[in-house]
């Protein structure tokens, strides 16, 4: 009831100082599709609902990967919807750059968003040349390996720790008829994998010389030779996913079909909607349970220039409604991720949560690959390991492209 009631009044705040007269459909694009996405969604939209705007639903299926390519495509072609989605890092630099996407400067400063929103390398990931283009919405964290409790049981063994008594019980999973790790078929959940897989095993310092200085001599040494090994046992543990969505192999561990997945805190959507209790039903080990540090990657709200000048009064408050703190909560607890305020109460936040939250507190982050690259050395990298996990290529011959790519990576 508290917690109602103090919605209700932070909403107020919110839609006083822009006013109802100004109220406009706002058409908002983003690739959250999945039954746990939806659900997180219906929070943003009822927030921005509340102000006497109306947000009107562009979801588009198929990920980020299928989803940007058509939003940047209205973009540039002259239909701009009222705002999109996109990951923290430099997706919409060249949009920002082209004089397509508006300042949001003048909001920011207003509300203070420096003060509030942390780590500062979110809001960083959203300033180009001191100005403040996007408003970010979350924290997502690659770095976590989800187990189904069921399959480890029904294999007659005990949950797994680490990565390396992940791998150990795979034999026993696949005896006993059960995939031992999920993984889809869409390009940019093998390539997460790995650079989940390089932060557990190499650590965060050759992480950041890869991606971040873009060392390919360290991309082409022993360090990464292990993590391709490590790529190499992944490959060989998911033989048998035959599935294409992130979401689809979530649902393998979800019914204990298959023994966990390696996927970003998003995942913890999924079961919410399943119904299932994190610490019962399944865990969670951030870093794999080897190395526990979480990237603050996620997600970030861009608004292109529009003429309609009520549209464009509504993007302020749906920039405003979006920074929100009952917003920030009721959308990211829903969502899975950590909320971009490092001033609001998450008192209902599950275990794997706090896990998420204990981490960020103590200060073990490390920014995601689309802050570090560009998109298009990430597409590169997506081609590479879609082919790896597709095939019989070895790690040898992945590593030496590896390398290659991250020598000319920008």
């Amino acid at each position: 009831m508290k917690l109602r009631l103090l919605a209700a009044a932070l909403a107020a705040t919110v839609v006083l100082p822009f006013g109802i007269a100004n109220a406009a459909d706002l058409e908002v694009t983003h690739w959250w599709t999945s039954g746990g996405e939806a659900a997180a969604v219906a929070e943003l939209a009822k927030a921005f609902d509340a102000t006497g705007n109306h947000w009107v639903d562009g979801a588009i299926a198929g990920a980020g990967s299928t989803a940007r390519p058509i939003m940047v495509s209205r973009i540039t072609g002259g239909d701009p919807m009222g705002a999109t989605q996109f990951n923290h890092g430099r997706q919409a630099e060249e949009l920002v750059q082209a004089g397509l996407m508006r300042d949001l400067t003048d909001i920011a400063t207003k509300e203070k968003w420096k003060d509030i929103v942390r780590p500062s390398s979110l809001l960083d990931s959203c300033t180009i040349d001191g100005k403040i283009y996007c408003a970010p919405v979350n924290i997502h964290s690659w770095q976590w390996l989800w187990l189904s409790n069921a399959a480890f049981k029904q294999a007659g063994i005990e949950v797994p720790k680490n990565w390396d008594e992940f791998v150990a019980a795979a034999p026993a999973l696949e005896k006993a008829g059960i995939i031992p790790l999920a993984v889809g078929g869409q390009p940019w959940q093998a390539t997460g994998a790995f650079d989940v897989l390089m932060v557990a095993i190499a650590g965060k310092d050759v992480f950041q010389k890869v991606f971040g200085d873009k060392d390919a001599e360290v991309a082409a040494g022993p360090e990464i030779a292990k993590v391709f090994k490590a790529a190499e046992d992944a490959r060989r543990m998911s033989k048998g996913s035959n599935v294409q969505d992130w979401n689809q192999a979530t649902n393998l561990v979800i019914t204990g079909k298959a023994g966990g997945q390696i996927m970003g805190d998003w995942a913890q959507g999924e079961f919410q909607v399943a119904g299932q209790k994190a610490g019962t039903d399944y865990t969670c080990l951030p870093g794999l349970g080897v190395n526990e540090i979480i990237s603050t990657g996620g997600d970030a709200f861009y608004f292109p220039v529009l003429k309609d000048e009520e549209k464009s009064k509504a993007q302020e408050v749906l920039a405003s409604t979006l920074l929100n703190p009952v917003t920030q909560v009721a959308f990211n607890l829903k969502k899975g991720s950590l909320p971009v305020r490092g001033d609001v109460d998450l008192a209902a936040a599950n275990d794997c949560m706090k896990k998420g939250l204990d981490i960020l507190a103590k200060g073990n982050v490390i920014q995601g690959t689309d802050q570090l690259m560009s998109a298009d050395s990430q597409k590169q990298k997506e081609d590479l390991f879609s082919e790896f996990f597709a095939s019989s290529m070895t790690p040898e011959d992945a590593q030496k492209r590896f390398a290659e790519i991250i020598a000319s990576a920008d």
